[in-house]
């Protein structure tokens, strides 16, 4: 008597993608690697898209108010940095923790995590909203704003900065949902956001229909409001809970231990990212130097290399789950293996946008301004950007899968020694005792990358982070 075993075909690619949009619940500790990555960065890539169009659009409207207004939103957004670099901290360390307590397969860790998480998000929501809608004006004015910017930017500072807390509280909601290896949330409730954001921008900057014309404030407005309404949302979606987290009645208390460990971890997390993103006040305040026009020629540029680099991050915010969970369950060498790959492919996908930034500099920068004073340096800053795109695509994957492991300590080594031993020092020198001026802050930036992603590779070889306990 023969008996015939039948053999269940692996998904096809269409069939995967689908998975991923829908909300994928496989095991990401056992399977396919690559069918793995494409679940989780599918979504979380998407997610990101989004966001980095939102900033292209935003700034798209903005610029039709002139340079000082684009110079405004530039001033602000370099001090919100501060508030995304705590974000991004809290973040990761919640991203680490609940993705290691799901490879564990410990689901009430997990719940506890993020609960944890959500209460030192609240705290420091508080703590840097208040003062910042406070003190915004004066903070223009230390960024380097002239009398007709903190004059006409003022209220778009102080919503900005003083409704920062909801820009924290996005961040970290959807980093329990990626720990969780739920990035098809995290995808839609980010979408939910800026949808609202890209609607109410044109409505509430030029008065169309029954909005108010407020000007560069209603571009501030427009973005605070489709940010709380996703971070309501997603709150809902955590009471309700998902397959993999399930936060219940008794999760929702203070647990000393966990929120020790998750502050500890987060501190570290924390500065790394202020390192980093205060470098870039440091690099506004050597733009701001050469006046408005420059400031506006950086604004504009940043923002279209934001455009390609968020969905890389959403990459980058693969590789992190698939090293804590694959930590958690015990396969080191399927979270190191996971990065290699990850960091292959988003080196493919940014390397080939640095191509077209490079060659379509021009056209691109056309569609934003016009005026004669930007254009030249908005062009040079786009291109000479755009060539550190393969660095910034392994590196942001490198530090990710540090993070992804618990360790925040090695990246923010590395942080300090790019950003503040060679980036600022050597933007500053280039710019104001070189013929490049302020294309030598841009320069500066490419060298730095360059480098940090030499180091980073180098200490991920060494391994030390397969053995982080958190």
């Amino acid at each position: 008597m023969q008996s015939t075993t039948k053999t269940e075909a692996p998904p096809t690619l269409w069939q995967s993608v689908k998975e991923a949009l829908r909300g994928s619940h496989q095991d990401y500790t056992t399977g396919s690697l690559n069918r793995s990555i494409l679940l989780l960065a599918i979504p979380m890539v998407l997610e990101m898209v989004l966001e980095s169009l939102f900033a292209v659009v935003d700034v798209f409207w903005v610029s039709r108010l002139g340079s000082d207004a684009i110079a405004t939103v530039g001033l602000t957004e370099s001090v919100l940095t501060l508030v995304f670099a705590i974000g991004i901290g809290l973040s990761m360390s919640t991203t680490a923790m609940v993705a290691r307590r799901i490879g564990e397969k410990d689901a009430d860790g997990a719940a506890i995590s993020a609960v944890q998480a959500v209460f030192l998000g609240l705290i420091a929501s508080l703590a840097l909203g208040l003062p910042f809608f406070l003190f915004s004006s004066r903070l223009l004015g230390l960024m380097g704003a002239s009398p007709a910017i903190i004059a006409g930017g003022s209220n778009y500072a102080r919503i900005a900065l003083g409704g920062s807390g909801v820009v924290l509280m996005l961040f970290l909601n959807n980093a329990i949902f990626r720990g969780a290896g739920d990035a098809a949330i995290a995808m839609r409730l980010l979408w939910v956001s800026n949808i609202l954001n890209l609607i109410l921008d044109p409505c509430l900057i030029f008065g169309l229909g029954p909005f108010p014309k407020m000007g560069v404030t209603g571009a501030a407005l427009a973005t605070f409001s489709g940010r709380g309404i996703g971070v309501l949302y997603q709150f809902y979606r955590l009471g309700k809970g998902t397959e993999r987290l399930k936060i219940l009645a008794r999760h929702m208390r203070l647990n000393g231990t966990v929120l020790l460990r998750l502050l500890g971890v987060s501190l570290s997390g924390i500065l790394q990212f202020v390192i980093g993103q205060a470098s870039w006040i440091g690099l506004v305040r050597i733009v701001s130097l050469f006046g408005a026009s420059a400031l506006a020629s950086y604004t504009i540029s940043i923002r279209i290399i934001i455009f390609a680099i968020l969905p890389s991050w959403g990459l980058s915010n693969a590789a992190a789950t698939l090293v804590g969970q694959n930590l958690g369950a015990g396969h080191p060498d399927r979270a190191r293996n996971a990065v290699w790959r990850t960091g292959l492919w988003n080196m493919v996908f940014l390397g080939s946008v640095g191509l077209v930034f490079i060659a379509f500099a021009p056209w691109i920068i056309g569609l934003f301004t016009q005026d004669p004073a930007v254009v030249p340096t908005a062009v040079n800053s786009l291109r000479i950007f755009s060539c550190g795109n393969i660095a910034y695509a392994y590196g942001m994957v490198l530090l990710q899968a540090f993070n992804g492991a618990g360790d925040t300590v090695t990246p923010t080594y590395v942080n300090l020694f790019g950003f503040w031993i060679v980036e600022i020092p050597l933007a500053w020198w280039l710019a104001m005792h070189t013929r490049m001026h302020v294309n030598g802050v841009f320069v500066s930036v490419v060298v730095a990358q360059s480098l940090m992603v030499l180091i980073s590779l180098v200490l991920f070889r060494q391994g030390k982070w397969a053995k982080q306990r958190i």
